[in-house]
């Protein structure tokens, strides 16, 4: 069982940065791969970024490609998302989640546990 609080979430400005983070409970953090997800009021879940176990395959959503970065550290059960150049667009509620799955997922439904999610507003 893996228990995932997600932090740093806020109100910015368009062009401005907002750091993510991600704590995880529990001794297997390694074992998961780790995604971040959003969900905008009356829109699907959509994947945002994910890194593999060890740290060495990561992959973001065509949206944020180029602007977010995602990293994690083993040793502090965290995983992290850095994200600059915000747009409006990028108003949204990020979740955290942790995947059985070795080489990260990009669809909801491949991960076990999710955080509680935290709330992203960017305004112009």
């Amino acid at each position: 069982q893996v228990q995932l609080v997600e932090s740093g979430g806020g109100l910015v400005q368009a062009g401005g940065s907002l750091r993510l983070s991600c704590a995880a409970s529990g001794r297997t953090f390694n074992s998961y791969a780790m995604g971040w997800f959003r969900q905008a009021p009356g829109k699907e879940r959509e994947f945002v970024a994910a890194i593999s176990r060890s740290g060495g395959i990561i992959t973001y959503g065509d949206s944020v490609r180029g602007r977010f970065t995602i990293s994690r550290d083993n040793a502090k059960n965290t995983v992290t998302l850095q994200m600059n150049s915000l747009k409006r667009e990028d108003t949204a509620v990020y979740y955290c989640a942790g995947s059985r799955v070795t080489m990260p997922p990009r669809t909801p439904a491949e991960y076990d546990y999710w955080g509680q999610g935290t709330q992203v507003t960017v305004s112009s």
